[in-house]
């Protein structure tokens, strides 16, 4: 007899994974990578993080936490809303969660039924739709382009649906947005969350990028403007502390009790050295500025070299540390091109197929996480890539 397997792992790969694992194979027969895949900082955690969990593993079992976490630890966040954003948040809102991943997988649980749609921006980050998916929601995708600033809008929920019609239950938006870097202005956040709590759709708000930012543009919390809405962050981007696997939520109080019953039961507790570590994080600014202006320099590089290397059609990266370019002028085929540079230039970039499944394939995301002179060197290898084909 055949045993029985669930269909909720048929949802598609987490294609930058794949990339990275294939720039990895690379690497092990010896030939030279340059990762310009991965949104992951290039940099350690601040050394104060690693001093924190040093002095944790000397001097605590390192057992459970509540399920919420340390109450130390969401005390600091809540005057860390007070301190950037100018926000009051009841610290008992706060979740600390198994990195965003475990966060999105609560949030979604407790806020949803199955069969319930969720829009969300498209291109926007693949792991969103394929765990609704996994969890017997129904995506519904609101293609964006460079009028909406690749952002989600009142005009494009307004006219979306489910496949037959049905009404839209939730909104997940992101600012900064991956794969973008877009940005959405205080004003839009407003009007948005207001346009959710009369819909009686749920906001979901991505926050993760957080912190980095450029030109002056500030990130707007949609805790500061609803009380209705789910907040999501982490410490793998801003606080460069990607493999610790911690995030947080800020939570709507007539979800708290759910989403602590179903966290007790997924995860018991967030990882426990981790959450000491990051008590140590919000003392880290000036060094975690430091990581800011790299990836500023990062930046401007690109947004200067690209286009000669025939990517000039960007989307305006406000924030986070990607640029997202349209390719149609290069390739029809996003994951062939990619391909492609990886073998011939040792270039390693993610095609914009993981991000936006109908229009993807004339697209690729760049990440500018890494040293100035891994980014400057791919940028050189690039411009001879494609001087040569044009």
């Amino acid at each position: 007899m055949v045993l029985k397997v669930s269909r909720r792992g048929e949802i598609p790969p987490f294609i930058v994974m794949d990339v990275m694992r294939a720039a990895n194979d690379r690497a092990a027969t010896g030939a030279d990578v340059l990762h310009l895949e991965v949104g992951q900082p290039s940099t350690a955690a601040p050394a104060k993080v690693i001093a924190a969990a040093q002095a944790a593993l000397c001097g605590d079992t390192i057992g459970y936490t509540e399920a919420f976490g340390v109450p130390a630890l969401r005390r600091r966040i809540a005057q860390h809303y007070r301190d950037f954003y100018d926000c009051a948040v009841d610290p008992a809102r706060i979740v600390l969660t198994t990195g965003s991943s475990g966060a999105f997988l609560l949030a979604f649980l407790a806020a949803f039924e199955p069969g319930d749609h969720v829009a969300l921006a498209s291109p926007s980050y693949p792991a969103y739709r394929n765990i609704l998916t996994a969890l017997g929601l129904v995506p519904v995708e609101l293609p964006s382009g460079p009028a909406e600033r690749y952002q989600a809008s009142i005009a494009l929920l307004e006219g979306a649906a489910g496949p037959r019609g049905e009404p839209i239950q939730g909104l997940i938006i992101a600012s900064p947005a991956n794969p973008t870097g877009t940005m959405l202005a205080r004003e839009e956040i407003v009007a948005l969350a207001r346009y959710c709590t009369r819909s009686g759709i749920r906001l979901v708000s991505d926050e993760i990028y957080h912190g980095l930012s450029y030109g002056g543009i500030v990130a707007v919390t949609a805790a500061a403007v609803s009380d209705d809405a789910i907040v999501v962050n982490s410490f793998s981007k801003y606080f460069s502390m990607t493999g610790w696997r911690l995030g947080w939520m800020v939570v709507p109080p007539a979800l708290l009790r759910a989403v602590e019953c179903l966290a007790q039961n997924f995860f018991i507790s967030p990882p426990t050295l981790s959450q000491h570590a990051a008590l140590a994080a919000f003392d880290c600014h000036d060094e975690l500025r430091g990581n800011l202006a790299r990836y500023a320099a990062n930046r401007e590089l690109l947004l200067a070299e690209l286009p000669a290397a025939g990517f000039g059609r960007l989307a305006p990266a406000d924030g986070a540390f990607y640029l997202y370019a349209d390719i149609a002028g290069l390739t029809n085929d996003s994951v062939d091109f990619c391909q492609r540079m990886l073998a011939e230039t040792g270039v390693a970039c993610t095609p914009g197929t993981d991000f936006d499944r109908a229009r993807g394939h004339a697209a690729l995301r760049i990440s500018f996480a890494g040293s100035t002179a891994t980014v400057a060197e791919a940028a050189r290898r690039l411009r001879a890539w494609r001087g040569g084909r044009d």
